[in-house]
Formats: C-alpha cells, structure tokens, sequence
C-alpha cells in the first residue's frame, strides 16, 4: 500500500495530475544553457531561464490565447496603441527564436524571421508612420 501511496505523491510532485499549480518536468538534457556559446548568449540564456519555466509551467492554451489576444488587439486598434502591441509581440517572437537559434536549420530561421519581420512591418502600418 505504500508503495502504491509514493507513486501517486511522485506523479503529484512531477505535475502529473497532481495540485494546481504543480510544475510540469523539464525536458530531458543536461542543461538549458547553450554549450560554448558567448557571454551576450550566456547572459541572456541566464536571464530568460525563470521566464522560460515559467512558460512551461503555464497551462497549455494560456500562450496561444495571450499571443492571439495582443496579436488581434494590435491588428484592430489603430495608431500608436496597435503598433506598440505588435511590436511587443515582435519582440517576444524574436526573443524565442535567439534562444533556439542554435539548433535550428536555414529553413527554420529564415520562417522566424519573417515572422518577425511581418509583425513589424504592420506594427509600422498601424502606427502610421508608412
């Protein structure tokens, strides 16, 4: 019986159907922190690990519906409030895709920064400055 008891409280303590607000496992490997990379990668890996966390523990619809919220928000409010949203928006985008560089191929890279590049393009539209 006790046996049984400690895999349910390991399951909890994992995130596995476990309290809300228990934490999800981190992926496998041995570190979240690039191998050789330079001080500005290694600075900025360290300083985005706890919001890194943070995303992964964040129940699963949350990202897509706050990405869509601000992206539809800036999309429709005109003027300088549009473009601030989506140039925030280009911003985090730009974020995630410096932190996964390294492993990306050309393909993959060259979509991140479109990506990006279209967010501000039209964050340059709503402000009107075009």
């Amino acid at each position: 019986m006790s046996a049984r008891r400690n895999k349910r409280t390991a399951g909890r303590s994992a995130g596995h159907g476990g309290a809300a607000g228990a934490s999800r496992p981190l992926p496998s490997g041995d570190t979240l922190y690039t191998p050789g990379a330079g001080r500005l990668r290694r600075e900025i890996e360290r300083h985005s690990a706890v919001p890194l966390v943070w995303l992964h523990n964040a129940p699963n619809l949350l990202l897509p519906a706050v990405v869509g919220a601000v992206l539809i928000a800036g999309l429709v409010l005109a003027g300088v409030l549009g473009a601030v949203l989506l140039a925030l928006l280009a911003a985090f985008f730009g974020w995630l895709a410096f932190l996964a560089w390294p492993r990306l191929r050309g393909g993959e890279r060259a979509m991140r920064v479109v990506a990006v590049g279209v967010l501000l393009g039209l964050g340059l539209l709503q402000s009107g400055l075009s």
